[in-house]
């Protein structure tokens, strides 16, 4: 088989399906519903157990009026500002004081927001009763707080709310100086009756967020129940309803950069939910009462995370609080072996270097390195095949009628030169990997989210927004964004056609052609890219450029 064809089908196979994916996979619909069901895992819901169903009818308000409402405690850290509603003890409005949602711009990203907006987006929890004779707090509950007003890193606050059978609710909630809210729900019993409560917590999103709806990122529910990774998609969920009980785990809803979860208490088996009924849920109710008797008092813990998914922050998180698999809150893919590492490589390089464009060239030279052998392997191989070119046109000119002949031949020539033809594919295969692994933490990872390289690229993870098209800037023309091919992507079609000249030509006169026509198509292919992807390619290139030059200049200087 042809080293060239074998190429040729992986990289077009890849570009097809990476070019469908960009180009024709429309994101889920939060109207439309798959025609085929999608069987999901779940357990038989026990009668005994409280639903958390409730109907909610409510005009919608402005972000700003929904938040002037009610009475609020404010809290704030470092890292995160916002507020709770006394009405229903919800944590509904929260903002990261760190991110922009534009590159330039002073807005920043605020991910929660009270019930009443269009798309709120929102966390509550405490108990429940299966008793209908006694009244526990709900959503429309107004909590009394008692001590601090304002809730910090250093200041946790008390609520409390007493019903009319003598049982008083309270919370503790605290706050850590990142992402992390700790809230201690208890029941004081004051009555001389005994009663069942069930803890819950839930995170209500009343509308479908703007997703990228690309392939290699899941967003939408995500939990680990009992060592189970679970990952359901909003559209999914629209058609039927996920629930399983686990004894352990966390769960909530993935964006792309951003994280709302919570973690039930700890050792006790609780079931977990995704629905949809006008609103998207994720919730947990735990599976067994606990009793309050008289005089009685018990208490819950559960922690909610509502983070930018920093790896350090995320993978401290999992280790602090002991919380089994969290670290894939950040979606690192099958080839989690491989876009770990590469991240953390990336990371020592950027904190040595000052720049993630220079990490991820540093980081290219050191996988150079390290298939080294396998490349230098290769093209010597590569390099033999060139010096044999005249031969072998001359074994297809005197064999032009014979193909049997021809390859029997050209076998044999193979053979006596111990040339392996197929040696060429090995560091592209091997490469393959790398390249998506590559791409997987520059898409998923935050910290390379507004980062700057050199010049007119200020976001490595966003595409070169320059184009040949209006002479990249000169002419006053915004063109199409299909036809947004930058400096980096012809770069790298440059450095490609370059190495191709390095290559032995293929004997037929259409593969000449198809492959003449290759870094055009992958130019095309690779413009709406992350940049960093593509300056990773193009220095790739480069470097195997002048290690594919320097082993050829010896084989020639050896055969003259």
């Amino acid at each position: 088989m042809d080293t060239k064809n074998v190429i040729a089908a992986i990289s077009l196979s890849a570009a097809v399906i990476i070019l469908y994916s960009l180009f024709f996979v429309e994101p889920p619909d939060p109207n439309q519903i798959k025609k085929d069901p999608i069987e999901k895992t779940k357990t038989v819901e026990s009668s005994d157990t409280p639903s958390l169903d409730k109907n909610e009818n409510f005009t919608k308000l402005t972000r700003k009026d929904a938040l002037l409402e009610n009475d609020r405690i404010q809290f704030e850290n470092d890292n995160v500002v916002g507020s709770i509603s006394l009405k229903g003890a919800t944590i509904d409005d929260l903002t990261f004081k760190e991110y922009n949602v534009e590159l330039n711009g002073n807005e920043k990203v605020t991910l929660l927001s009270p019930r009443k907006v269009e798309d709120g987006y929102l966390i509550e929890s405490g108990f429940v009763t299966t008793n209908k004779n006694i009244d526990v707090p709900d959503s429309s509950t107004i909590w009394e707080i008692s001590g601090n007003k304002k809730l910090t890193n250093n200041n946790p606050i008390k609520l409390n709310w007493r019903n009319s059978q003598g049982i008083t609710f309270e919370k503790h909630i605290s706050l850590d100086d990142q992402f992390l809210f700790t809230v201690k729900e208890r029941v004081i019993n004051s009555s001389d009756k005994t009663y069942n409560f069930y803890s819950y917590g839930q995170i209500i999103r009343n509308k479908l967020p703007e997703i990228s709806g690309f392939y290699i990122l899941h967003e939408g529910f995500l939990s680990v129940l009992d060592d189970q990774l679970i990952e359901e998609d909003y559209d999914d969920i629209q058609e039927k309803k996920f629930t399983q009980t686990a004894q352990e785990g966390f769960f909530g809803y993935s964006d792309k950069f951003w994280l709302t979860s919570i973690i039930p208490p700890r050792n006790k088996q609780f079931k977990t939910t995704f629905d949809y009924k006008n609103k998207f849920r994720a919730n947990y109710i735990s599976s067994e009462g606990t009793e309050a008797g008289p005089n009685d008092t018990i208490e819950e813990e559960i922690q909610i995370i509502v983070a930018a998914k920093r790896v350090k922050t995320i993978d401290g998180y999992a280790e602090s609080l002991s919380i089994n698999k969290f670290d894939l809150a950040i979606d690192w893919g099958v080839l989690y072996f491989l876009t770990k590492p590469l991240f953390f490589a990336i990371d020592y390089f950027f904190k040595l270097l000052g720049n993630y464009g220079l990490a991820i060239i540093a980081v290219t030279v050191c996988i150079r390195l390290v298939f080294y052998p396998l490349a230098n392997f290769s093209f010597r191989s590569m390099g033999k095949m060139k010096l044999l070119q005249p031969e072998m046109t001359r074994l297809k000119e005197l064999h032009k009628d014979d193909k049997m002949k021809l390859q029997q031949e050209m076998m044999a020539l193979y053979k006596k030169e111990k040339v392996n033809p197929m040696s060429g594919c090995l560091p592209i295969l091997v490469q393959i990997p790398v390249f998506f692994a590559l791409y997987k933490v520059l898409f998923v990872t935050i910290e390379m989210r507004h980062m700057p390289f050199y010049g007119w690229i200020h976001d490595l993870s966003a595409k070169d927004s320059t184009t040949i098209f209006n002479l990249f800037g000169l002419i006053p023309w915004s063109p199409p964004e299909f036809l947004i091919i930058g400096i980096w992507p012809i770069l790298m079609g440059l450095s490609m056609w370059l190495q191709q000249k390095l290559n032995p030509k293929p004997p037929d006169p259409i593969q000449q052609k198809i492959f003449a026509f290759f870094p055009i198509f992958l130019t095309v292919i690779l413009a709406p890219f992350p940049s960093g992807l593509v300056i990773y390619w193009t220095f790739n290139n480069i470097f195997t450029m002048i290690q594919q030059y320097y082993i050829q200049s010896k084989m020639t200087v050896k055969t003259t």
